[in-house]
């Protein structure tokens, strides 16, 4: 006969389960972050679950309780179990905490964060172009590259040196017209940052409020790809305008594009629009475009998923040799391989601007 696992294995055992449980449309669980406020298993094996989960969302409940069940039921040896959840709007305590947080960024009118599914479909270019562009239409814009595992504004805009210190704040620097801040700027270029959650969150509310933006009309945040804690950090920490999610026409990027838009969603950031990257290459010599990454799937997608489509920015080799050598591509000088990309640009900028002016100041947003 099997021996009974004790109630102390038991407990660990349902410890290790709850940690594959997250909270609705985010990759972050319910163990991090605070919401587990018992576990007890009895001596007959029978495990009980008791939670308190501060939202506005009166389905998230539910939907965590329903995973519990399911992981608990894997658990050999546990003779039953009792999960007790308390869905409840933040303490107000909790809401002064988080609204003394939007001092963060006191001289910012929008924020707006440049994301992505899946690394590798070219957002930083997006997001780097994006904020030079909107600075040439004549607004105050700073860029802050909050991709903290793979900073690589740095490198774009030809940045070596480290940031100056002024009053115990960090000055950004001037480039093109817009001010850049990264956390490039101040480790190795060869240090890998592996680091928890809560390092990650400490780590962005520096690069916001230990910097010295001034007055700004857009500062446009460079997101990490995936939907993790840097996510949930600036969506949690300051007021969002909008979010712009980049991808590319094939397959496998427009299903994590989803993923990136419906997190958005869950925590009530309006999505401003899709744009798709690497859309074609237009052949210099006979003009004849093909479509590297099949056609359309970011229009396609824009308009199943009811947002707006920003639009298609063309594969060109400018684009990769201007990244390398320090210079966003729209900031070349006028010339037919730049005025595509200033166009596209453009309108991309244009967009951005429409639909954070249309919209009412935001809020902070509370899980």
């Amino acid at each position: 006969m099997a021996e009974t696992p004790d109630s102390d294995a038991l407990e660990q055992r349902v410890v290790a389960e709850l940690r594959r449980v997250t909270f609705p449309g985010m990759t972050r669980d319910i163990v991090s972050f605070g919401f587990v406020q018992r576990i007890e298993v009895s001596g007959d094996g029978e495990a009980l679950v008791r939670l308190r989960i501060p939202t506005h969302n009166p389905g998230a409940g539910d939907q965590i309780r329903d995973q519990i069940e399911k992981r608990l039921a894997t658990i050999d040896g546990l003779g039953g179990h009792r999960v007790e959840i308390e869905v409840a709007a933040p303490r107000q305590a909790q809401q002064k905490a988080i609204a003394q947080d939007s001092d963060l960024l006191p001289g910012v009118r929008h924020v707006v964060a440049v994301a992505s599914g899946k690394g590798g479909v070219g957002k930083s270019t997006v997001a780097a172009n994006l904020a030079v562009r909107l600075g040439q239409l004549g607004h105050r814009t700073g860029l802050l590259d909050a991709d903290i595992y793979g900073p690589s504004v740095p490198m774009m805009f030809g940045i070596d040196d480290k940031p100056r210190v002024e009053a115990g704040r960090l000055l950004p620097f001037e480039r093109y017209g817009i001010r850049i801040m990264s956390l490039g700027f101040v480790l190795d270029v060869d240090t890998p940052v592996i680091w928890r959650g809560p390092m990650v969150m400490k780590a962005l509310e520096q690069l916001m409020g230990d910097v010295r933006w001034g007055d700004l009309d857009y500062l446009i945040v460079d997101l990490p790809p995936g939907t993790g804690d840097a996510q949930l950090t600036l969506t949690q920490k300051v007021p969002m305008s909008g979010a712009v999610i980049v991808t590319t026409p094939q397959d496998v990027a427009l299903i994590d594009a989803r993923k990136g838009l419906a997190m958005f969603r869950k925590v009530n950031v309006p999505v401003l629009g899709i744009v798709e990257n690497m859309s074609g290459f237009v052949c210099p010599h006979c003009g004849e475009e093909t479509a590297v990454f099949k056609a359309g799937g970011g229009e396609r997608t824009a308009e199943a998923l009811g947002v707006e489509f920003l639009g298609k920015v063309p594969l060109d080799p400018a684009v990769m040799s201007g990244g390398d050598a320090g210079r966003p591509v729209v900031a070349e000088p006028e010339e037919q391989a730049a005025s595509v990309h200033r166009e596209v640009f453009a309108a991309i900028a244009e967009a951005v601007v429409q639909g954070t002016e249309s919209r009412k100041k935001p809020s902070l947003r509370i899980l």
